[in-house]
This record gives structure tokens, sequence and C-alpha cells, in this order.
């Protein structure tokens, strides 16, 4: 089947550092479904229903910045362009205004060595709040490198590929694939029976089209965060994971995030750990982007692990 490229740019509005970004996104190196190289980002999406390849490289400053965006899958349509440079704008948050966020925390003298430390990082989403609910649903109860783990398995098993490339990048599975897939295939990969009928059960509601999760985002959080609760197999902290990484609510801040708690206790060099009440007490200064800090205090341990290659200002 014959493959086409498509090229474009974007222009971000400023400041944006796509190495930070991708990071933010990707969160550990074990990550097989979101690749960064050290200059590029790639991803494989699915598009009009069909998988193809997106390669990001940032070319202007973190000031003046430029993207130059590859696309790459079998029997695009002109409209593809439009649907990759949408979903870009989402998963980097290319169109999101910080000017706001940028005066708070030069008020504050905690964050704001912090926030200039990483300056051009904007807030990452998942593609689809589908699959921030899986994600939420795989890494319950588990470190975040195993929640990976089996999340990259899930991918390699049951995602599309590009036709005739030999790459191992595959688009994250769709819910018709998952709603298809049996218990005992989930099981295999790692996932407890508990999380595989959930994953099934919420899989086949959409494919059904009794599900949309899409329309979560005209809803305020509340009513949002309740109607996430509704379904089998999310509890609190998956709630308000999809918040923030699928509905790109920067108010909220997981408080049940046993590694976001850590994080922050450590930034605040509290002598004793932080129940979900104190951590909605601890960010309530930083409102309403503490789901923002959520993500620079990520980014402090990508960096202390050194898996970040450079944290240098970009001029």
């Amino acid at each position: 089947m014959p493959v086409t490229q498509m090229v474009f740019s974007i222009t971000p509005v400023p400041p944006f550092r796509l190495d930070l970004t991708a990071w933010a996104l990707r969160r550990r190196p074990e990550n097989a479904i979101d690749d960064w190289d050290g200059t590029k980002y790639r991803r494989v999406l699915m598009i009009g229903g069909r998988p193809a390849e997106v390669t990001v490289r940032q070319t202007g400053s973190a000031e003046r910045p430029r993207l130059l965006v590859s696309l790459r899958g079998a029997h695009l349509t002109p409209s593809a362009k439009t649907v990759a440079r949408s979903l870009l704008e989402r998963m980097l948050g290319l169109r999101t205004n910080l000017g706001p966020f940028y005066a708070l925390a030069a008020r504050d003298r905690r964050i704001a060595p912090l926030v200039h430390e990483f300056r051009g990082l904007k807030p990452p989403r998942f593609p689809t709040i589908f699959e921030a609910v899986v994600n939420g649903i795989a890494c319950q109860q588990l470190s975040l490198l195993v929640g990976l783990l089996l999340l990259s398995r899930l991918t390699r098993q049951f995602g599309a590929a590009v036709p005739n490339e030999e790459d191992s990048l595959r688009a994250f599975p769709d819910p018709a694939t998952l709603a298809g897939a049996g218990i005992q295939s989930l099981m295999s990969m790692g996932l407890s029976s508990h999380k595989a009928k959930a994953l099934i059960q919420i899989s086949s509601a959409i494919s059904d089209r009794h599900l949309d999760l899409e329309k979560l985002a005209a809803l305020d959080n509340e009513t949002a965060l309740q109607s996430l609760l509704s379904l089998h197999g999310v509890g609190r902290w998956t709630a308000e994971y999809v918040l923030l990484r699928g509905l790109g609510r920067l108010d909220s801040f997981p408080g049940d995030d046993v590694g976001a708690r850590n994080n922050l206790v450590r930034f605040l060099s509290l002598s004793k750990p932080l129940e979900y009440d104190g951590v909605r007490r601890a960010v309530a200064g930083w409102q309403p982007y503490a789901g923002f800090i959520y993500f620079h205090l990520l980014l402090l341990h990508i960096k202390e692990q050194r898996w970040l290659e450079s944290v240098q200002e970009h001029n």
C-alpha cells in the first residue's frame, strides 16, 4: 500500500519548547507510544480511521517558536493535515495563552524559579479523552513505570501501524478494537481482571455509541467529574487525572496521585506526607493553575532523573 507524506508548519503561542512539552506528555523513557529522540517528537495517530505517523521538530526559539510537521500515511486526504494540526494543538497545548499564569508565578517566590526554569512548557493532553481514561485505569495502584509498560504492551498488541513501515510505533488502540479484545487477552498483557473488564465495558459503550466521552468537554469540572465516576473502574484519582490530562482543566491537581504528592512534598520541603485534603490546601494559592504546577513538578522529577537532555534556556 503506497505511503504518502505531507509537510506543514505550525506557529505556537509563545513561549513554547517542544522538548519540555514532549517530556511532560511522555513521562518516562519506557513510553513506547510517544517517542522523543532529543530533537523530534513522533507519534502514530488515527486520522480518518487510518494510522498516520506525525513527526514534529522545533526550528524557532522558545520566544519565537515554529514547528515543522511531517505526516506520513496511506491514502492521506487533504483534510488529514487539518485533523493532524488540531490534534497537535490539543496534545502540545500550542494555542494555550499562559500570560496570566506567568504573572501569577512572578508574584510567588516559591514557584517563580521553577516556572522560569521550565519556561516554554505547555500543558499536554492526550489526543482523546478515551485514551486518558484508559491511561488512568491502567495506572491505578501501580507505579507509573508499570502502568506505562502495560499501556505500551496494549498498543503493540492492538494498535494500528502505518503500512509498509518497519518502525515499531503504533497508534493507541481505538475503542472498537479494545471492545473486541477478550478479558483473558487483556489479562495476558498484565492487567487485572477488574481493569480488563472496565476497559472492555467502557470501550464497548463507546463503540456501540452509548457513551461519548468527548462530550465531557462541554461540562463544568464537577459535572464532568461525576460523569467519569459513574463509569465502571473509574475512581477519584482516575477522574481527576482525566480532568487534567484529558480535558485540559489546569485547576485540577490529582490529589490521590502518589507520585505528584511526593513531588509536591519534596518541592515544599515538608517533613510529613500529604493526604488528599492537605494537597488541596497546599496548591490552593496556585489556582486556577495548580494542575499546570503538577506538570512543572513532573518535569523537575524528570530532570533529576537525567532523562531530560537539556534544560538550558533556549534563546
